[in-house]
């Protein structure tokens, strides 16, 4: 067992001025958190300055793989703990991840829900938490963990413009690293399900990956997931 393991949660950010006060809030509120940076990818709608004094604030350059690998860099932590603006964490979150490397994890992220209970969402929901624990493939708003050596053994997030979650898991996959799947829940925006039939949704989020595995051009895919968000 590691004595004194300390998690740095990790989270990027830009332009998220109408989001941020419920992120911190409910940051706020999550037990055993060594340190809380927000990697701002140059906001102009005022998001660091909201965040102020509660939380360290990075300035870096824009790009949610770059935001999170410079805020890796600063970390104090052992444990780097990933997670995205508009999720909320449960309160136990970092305690769980400690006793899951303690147990002898070193990749993981936690189950996943949503917070728009619409027509088939319960079919999303499980389908995300299957493709974890059968298929170790988590994204970033499972709320990914890593051990702090591990990340940098590998060269933190791929530096893509999306996938970059999709990717880091299929690196340890490659490499054999388990990926563990925590009892605990990560409450997750479903706006984009919202907007539009969610098997439709679901629908082309797995064809954007299916686009990837082809070797489709990765701008190309960025721009198709911008136009679903």
């Amino acid at each position: 067992m590691r004595q004194g393991l300390k998690v740095s949660l990790i989270i990027p950010v830009y332009n998220e001025s109408g989001k941020i006060r419920a992120c911190m809030d409910n940051i706020a509120g999550v037990d055993g958190l060594h340190e809380v940076i927000f990697a701002d990818g140059g906001s102009t709608d005022g998001t660091p300055d909201i965040i102020g004094g509660r939380y360290r604030v990075l300035r870096c350059g824009k790009g949610r793989a770059r935001q999170m690998n410079a805020a890796a860099k600063e970390a104090a932590g052992d444990i780097l703990w990933f997670s995205h603006c508009d999720s909320l964490l449960p309160k136990d979150g970092a305690e769980e991840i400690i006793a899951a490397v303690n147990a002898g994890a070193r990749f993981g992220c936690f189950h996943i829900g949503f917070d728009y209970d619409g027509p088939f969402m319960g079919c999303n929901t499980l389908n995300s938490n299957l493709r974890a624990r059968l298929w170790h493939i988590a994204f970033g708003d499972q709320g990914i963990f890593m051990d702090k050596d591990l990340f940098f053994e590998v060269n933190g997030f791929p530096d893509l413009p999306i996938m970059e979650d999709y990717e880091l898991s299929r690196i340890m996959k490659r490499r054999s690293e388990k990926l563990y799947l925590l009892p605990g829940r990560i409450i997750t925006s479903g706006r984009r399900y919202n907007r539009c039939n969610p098997i439709i949704t679901m629908w082309q989020m797995f064809n954007l990956r299916c686009l990837y595995r082809r070797g489709v051009d990765i701008e190309e895919i960025a721009r198709r997931y911008r136009d679903i968000r």
